[in-house]
């Protein structure tokens, strides 16, 4: 098959962010498909049909991108972030395996982006230094339940954490419950980052403790980053650097 797909990372926000690689497959294309607002970061050009849709149509987004592919088109499917994290890379696969057999020969790859919550991350200073994990928390593909155990588990395992899609409209309720979580699994002076719109015009970070922390410093542009307990701010004339180190004194289990 002539055809191929690129699944690509945009990146957090800023255009600076976008890798080499991604830039050049965006050139090469024939059609982009994506989420609306992510699509209209692409660049309008001859020979470029973009293809926008809603969210929450991830799969049959991705069945139309192969189905493109397969009749010869060089298709680009774009996310924020990293394809890999919480986005259309894993969508693809799935359409790939429910397939027609033939798409299975179509040339497919991922291409890497810079994540959220590595944009966080950096911004901050390096909360993320030492062992972390990311948790996704929306309940729209799993139950509460599995979220609540993920959470307890990674608090007790004294993780630093990084919290995607953390509150919405529709499900206020879940960062409150998050907060409920933590406070009864960590101490009230554990670091968290609030951090919306990184790269981004109007981009906000905000260091605030557990004890301090409320569910409306989050929304669905905001990543979440809770420190271990060994996670520390370093105060300074410009802006505070929160950092966890990179080793665990010998003997200590937290």
């Amino acid at each position: 098959m002539s055809g191929w797909i690129r699944i690509a990372g945009l990146g957090p926000g800023d255009d600076a962010l976008i890798t080499p690689e991604v830039t050049e497959a965006l050139a090469e294309a024939t059609d982009v498909v994506g989420y609306i607002p992510y699509v209209a970061r692409v660049a309008e050009r001859e020979g470029l049909t973009l293809h926008a849709s809603d969210n929450r149509v991830e799969i049959d987004r991705s069945q139309h991108a192969l189905q493109m592919a397969a009749e010869g088109k060089r298709v680009v499917v774009v996310s924020s972030g990293d394809p890999g994290v919480f986005a259309m890379a894993s969508a693809v696969y799935e359409a790939l395996e429910n397939g027609p057999a033939e798409w299975c020969d179509l040339e497919i790859s991922v291409l890497p982006g810079i994540t959220a919550m590595l944009a966080a991350s950096a911004r901050a200073g390096a909360p993320l230094g030492h062992d972390f994990c990311a948790i996704n928390l929306s309940d729209n593909l799993k139950p509460w339940e599995l979220i609540e155990k993920r959470l307890r588990l990674a608090a007790q395992g004294d993780f630093a954490m990084a919290f995607y899609n953390p509150r919405s409209k529709s499900r206020p309720e879940g960062f409150v419950k998050t907060l409920e979580i933590l406070r009864e699994e960590c101490e009230p002076e554990r670091l968290i980052l609030f951090a919306r719109a990184v790269s981004r015009p109007d981009e906000a970070i905000r260091i605030s403790t557990l004890a301090e922390a409320t569910p409306e410093m989050a929304d669905m542009q905001t990543v979440v980053i809770v420190g271990s307990s060994r996670t520390r701010v370093i105060e300074r004339s410009g802006a505070p650097i929160v950092y966890t180190p990179r080793f665990t004194p010998t003997g200590d289990q937290a």
